[in-house]
């Protein structure tokens, strides 16, 4: 297997600069650069020189011989100073050593996970805690990360495979006399225990992914509602173009912002109107397929106009009415000449997503393909429960939910079942 390295500390100049090696050479590769043996998991100032000789920096340096490294392979760690031309001096010397390359996207993750380090869902966490742009997206990564969401699905699935132990076993090994021939109906009902939890689990509100992707709040209504403008106060700088011209936004506009240590996504939309532009209705056709997909719609609709009927608004969106600076009116109305005159703007989006995250469990979903995996399971579990047919077409069922599970962790559950039949059932002869 080749040795990989990388810049691993992000973009240059910095204070320091951190190359990642991991690989059977990793450490070799180190005692060549340094001269010198160094102790594990030990920073040591070492000067790195290049082949001919040539000083290329003084880094600090720590190695991590295998398995007990973040790959599970040798690794070391440079710790070099920051600048670009110093980085590329120790990149361009890693190059010319035999069987070093540098590192594909993900790849020491990737390792990580062959070697038994990480978890698929881990795996997915650390990402996610790298780009977690609030404090919520970083706690709901660190939760994932630290591996609580293999824990409960491990949980359940090792509940499964034992399950099916029983059920394969006795009909396998039904002339031995150490193979349980009774309790099949508490099984079954810790089988229904399990769906009962993970429909549970499902039924979230969608509030992980809320939290990972962003609470979707869309701007929509008539031009000239003040939606750009509305757009720009949130986000407390100049995105759209505000103009008194009617159908000045064409295309979608987003911005996010912090609200309360949650990430909100806000969507600026074409003023609706019937238009015989072709590109104005693009802009229309984009909005409502905008609105459908948010968590939140809000028709804006000037505190000068007459309010609009309320079969003319989309079914999912709620009216508020804007530019309250210029007449009062009754319901929920703001402004954006002002703070307090935008606060009751502010006070519905956090009760709004207050809302939509508070059902969030300790551990939480966060990913469309675990939401697909669990309902897979919950489906099979489904017929594995309801069928009136004989142990083995129902054990086919709970195989099927196991590995919907274990598609989650990135796990196999074939040698788990083995071992579960060998030695709790005592039949392996």
């Amino acid at each position: 297997m080749d040795t990989i390295f990388a810049l691993s500390s992000g973009s240059l100049p910095s204070g320091v600069a951190v190359i990642r090696l991991s690989g059977p050479g990793a450490l070799t590769t180190v005692k060549a650069l340094t001269g010198r043996s160094l102790q594990p998991r030990k920073a040591t100032l070492c000067r790195l020189s290049s082949d001919d000789g040539r000083v290329l920096d003084e880094a600090l340096v720590l190695t991590f011989p295998e398995p007990a490294s973040f790959t599970g392979e040798d690794c070391a760690e440079l710790h070099c100073h920051g600048g670009c031309a110093t980085v590329d001096a120790v990149l361009t010397e890693l190059v010319t050593f035999d069987d070093l390359r540098p590192a594909e996207p993900g790849e020491f993750s990737r390792r990580a996970f062959a070697n038994g380090k990480l978890d698929l869902t881990q795996a997915e966490g650390l990402s996610d805690l790298i780009v977690a742009q609030t404090e919520s997206q970083r706690l709901l990564a660190l939760e994932q990360m630290q591996g609580g969401l293999r824990e409960l699905y491990e949980g359940w699935r090792k509940d499964l495979i034992r399950v099916r132990a029983f059920f394969e076993a006795s009909i396998d090994f039904s002339d031995e006399g150490d193979v349980p021939d009774e309790a099949a109906a508490e099984l079954w009902n810790e089988v229904a225990a399990i769906r009962t939890a993970i429909d549970n689990h499902l039924d979230d509100n969608r509030s992980g992914e809320i939290i990972r992707d962003g609470f979707r709040v869309a701007l929509i209504g008539p031009p000239n509602a003040g939606k750009s403008s509305l757009l720009n106060a949130l986000a407390k700088r100049d995105i759209a173009i505000v103009d008194d011209e009617a159908g000045t936004t064409r295309d979608v506009l987003e911005t996010v912002i912090d609200l309360g240590g949650h990430m909100v996504r806000l969507f600026d939309t074409a003023g609706m109107r019937n238009t015989e532009n072709r590109v104005e209705q693009e802009g229309i056709r984009r909005a409502e397929k905008t609105a459908d997909a948010a968590d939140l719609v809000l028709w804006l609709q000037p505190s000068t106009d007459l309010l609009v009927s309320p079969e003319t608004v989309p079914s999912n969106a709620m009216i508020v009415r804007s530019k309250a600076d210029l007449e009062n009116v009754d319901g929920l109305s703001f402004s954006v000449m002002s703070d307090d005159a935008l606060q009751p703007l502010l006070d519905l989006l956090w009760q709004r997503l207050n809302h939509a995250v508070a059902q969030r469990e300790h551990v939480s979903l966060s990913r469309a393909r675990h939401r697909a995996a669990l309902l897979d399971c919950v489906a099979q579990l489904n017929e594995a429960l309801n069928r009136q047919t004989d142990d083995i077409i129902r054990c086919e069922y709970l195989r099927v939910a196991s590995e919907a599970l274990a598609r989650i962790t990135g796990r196999t559950d074939v040698e788990d079942l083995l071992d579960v039949i060998f030695s709790e059932f005592c039949v392996g002869k």
